[in-house]
C-alpha cells in the first residue's frame, strides 16, 4: 500500500517542542521530495516545511528558524523537529510529497496551549 502514517502529535505548552514522524511505505521514498503539512480549523491544508531527495530544505515563513525538516531515506522516513511552539501551530500535521502520491494519512494533532 502507498501510505504514510503519522505519529508525535500532542498537547505542548507555547514554547515547547514537539518531534513528528511519517513513515512511508509502498513508494521508492528516496526518490521524492517530502513535505509536511498541516491543517486547522477552518483553514486549508498548508505546506510548512519540505525536503527534496537531496536533502535541500525549505519553510513556510510562518515556521522559519523554529521548525527543521529532517528525513531517513533507509528507515522510510521523514521528520519535523518543532521548537518554539505557538497557539497558532495548532492543527493536525499530515506528510505526503509534493505532488501528493501517498494516499493521505489520517494525520497527528499538535494542540499548542497553556
Amino acid at each position: 500500500q502507498v501510505q504514510v502514517v503519522e505519529s508525535g502529535g500532542g498537547l505542548v505548552q507555547p514554547g515547547g517542542s514537539l518531534r513528528l514522524s511519517c513513515a512511508a511505505s509502498g513508494i521508492r521514498f528516496s526518490f521524492y521530495a517530502m513535505g509536511w503539512y498541516r491543517q486547522a480549523p477552518g483553514n486549508q491544508r498548508e505546506l510548512v516545511a519540505s525536503i527534496s531527495s537531496r536533502g535541500n530544505t525549505n519553510y513556510a515563513n510562518s515556521v522559519k528558524d523554529r521548525f527543521t525538516i529532517s528525513r531517513d531515506n533507509a528507515k522510510y522516513t521523514l521528520y519535523l523537529q518543532m521548537n518554539s511552539l505557538k497557539p497558532e501551530d495548532t492543527a493536525v500535521y499530515y506528510c505526503n510529497t509534493l505532488d501528493y502520491r501517498y494516499t493521505w494519512g489520517q494525520g497527528t494533532q499538535v494542540t499548542v496551549s497553556s
